[in-house]
């Protein structure tokens, strides 16, 4: 048995997350989860992969345990660990466990951030076992029936030192995301921020002139995240161009020349 009580509720999206379909990744989505596969999002950053995890989640009504991973992360921070507090030792389970025990979707944001040994460890839940040992605990878990485990990452970053193994890639089904077409990032912006379509139309018209610059100068381009965030300040007062240099282009490089070509664009549309 458990010593951790948990209270699922904490974990129940109560609220639909506002996600536009672009494909037929929900149908797909759905034919995954009912078979319980693995499921593997790929795509650049801030182009909804998170977003759209929680809009499955809330559609599914099932919990939903969101993990950023990051190279620090060990084993212990996923499964567990035994603490120290006033009466004694206690265990502690952590969210990958919580998730198994409860039936939740666990989502392991940016896997590639995280060591291949911690990886390792969610091997046995991602096949025909279906089980978590706690090695430190001496205690096999049977995952819920409902569990399911989501792993995202941006290929655009992967490189040899950063890269998940074959052993763990063909364990799970997978998905591509990319940046919406323009006539739905338009709509996405404008509804997200609540701005003019017309004004989400010059930003989304700016980020696809900075995502052409994606190795020519830029490692990625502007996402749609970053497109919202431009729109909420235009629509809080905030100038066009002050808001677009604030979240389009100074979060995106240090070269004075890159900044400059970016300004350009800016200023193309709103100056």
């Amino acid at each position: 048995m458990s010593e951790n009580i948990v209270d699922v509720q904490q974990y129940i999206i109560k609220e639909e997350p506002y996600y536009k379909q672009v494909g037929n990744e929900v149908e797909l989505y759905e034919s995954a989860y009912d078979v319980r596969m693995p499921m593997m999002l790929k795509g650049p950053t801030g182009c909804g992969k998170s977003r759209f995890v929680e809009h499955m989640a809330w559609k599914l009504k099932r919990p939903l345990i969101t993990v950023a991973c990051n190279e620090d992360m060990t084993a212990s921070d996923l499964v567990g660990r035994f603490l120290l507090d006033k009466d004694g030792t206690k265990w502690q389970d952590g969210p990958l466990t919580t998730a198994a025990r409860i039936g939740a979707i666990c989502y392991l944001d940016e896997v590639v951030e995280a060591r291949q040994d911690t990886t390792v460890v969610i091997h046995p839940l991602t096949d025909h076992r279906r089980t978590l040992p706690l090695d430190k605990k001496g205690e096999l878990i049977e995952a819920h029936p409902d569990f399911q485990l989501v792993i995202s990452y941006n290929p655009g970053y992967q490189s040899l030192m950063k890269d998940l193994k074959q052993s763990t890639k063909q364990r799970f089904g997978g998905l591509d995301f990319d940046y919406p077409d323009e006539a739905l990032e338009v709509e996405i912006v404008s509804k997200e921020a609540g701005i003019d379509p017309e004004i989400a139309g010059k930003l989304v018209q700016i980020a696809h002139r900075a995502r052409n610059l994606k190795g020519h100068g830029l490692d990625e381009g502007i996402s749609t995240r970053l497109l919202v965030y431009a729109a909420q300040l235009i629509a809080s007062g905030v100038s066009p161009e002050q808001a677009c240099s604030m979240t389009m282009v100074t979060p995106l490089t240090d070269d004075p020349d890159m900044r400059d070509t970016l300004n350009a664009a800016v200023q193309t549309f709103f100056g």
